[in-house]
């Protein structure tokens, strides 16, 4: 009895050579653009350059009235937003925060001023930064946003319009905000006019403490 044999056809070594190659090549490719994607992601920063902060105390009051104002300027490769701004460890809700992004780069390299006080003697609820220029008679000062005239010449680019903030303030690449915070009451009083104490402003991972001097104000 004869066997038969079955003819099964196989991939011949030239296919089969042709067949790894393009899958390396594709795998290869694969790789590649994986490793480059990661490598591009990595190398996105998150920073900020902060400048210009300054704190003031009300100097006679017992209430323990203050207030801050800082420059933030988003000076890394991704979007960010301020989220956070802490005096002595003491979160300052985003409620009373007053920010401008609109002024021009030469405002922004300015000062930022302290105008006095409204409402002094403080009253129960303590003295707000007094408005100052075109905006002295517009609504009641500190309560939804702050308007001052860093150079006492009424309208134009050095004039402060900061609104009250609703929440974290978000900044494009090279974008600068200016804030002004009003520091929660007893967080500091008179007696530490000359000291120094830290301001932290956060924007996500970046950011951080700074230390800065307390300036008594009457």
């Amino acid at each position: 009895m004869k066997t038969k044999l079955s003819k099964k056809r196989a991939i011949s070594t030239v296919l089969t050579t042709v067949i790894i190659l393009v899958s390396s090549v594709v795998l290869g490719s694969g790789v590649v653009l994986y490793g480059t994607s990661l490598f591009q992601g990595a190398s996105l920063t998150e920073e900020i350059s902060i400048a210009g902060t300054k704190l003031w105390v009300h100097d006679t009051d017992s209430i323990g009235i203050a207030w801050g104002a800082t420059t933030v300027r988003n000076s890394g490769d991704k979007v960010l937003s301020v989220d956070r701004i802490t005096v002595r460890g003491v979160e300052i809700p985003s409620s009373q925060w007053y920010v401008d992004t609109t002024l021009s780069n030469e405002a922004y390299s300015a000062a930022l001023n302290h105008t006095s006080w409204a409402n002094n003697p403080p009253s129960s609820g303590g003295p707000s930064l007094l408005k100052l220029g075109e905006c002295a008679g517009a609504g009641i000062p500190g309560q939804s946003y702050l308007c001052i005239d860093q150079d006492s010449w009424g309208a134009g680019l050095s004039v402060i319009t900061a609104n009250a903030s609703t929440g974290s303030v978000g900044l494009n690449t090279g974008d600068t905000a200016v804030i002004y915070f009003k520091v929660n009451n007893g967080t500091l009083t008179s007696l530490d006019a000359g000291s120094t104490t830290t301001v932290g402003i956060f924007a996500g991972v970046a950011g951080g403490p700074l230390s800065i001097t307390v300036i008594g104000q009457s």
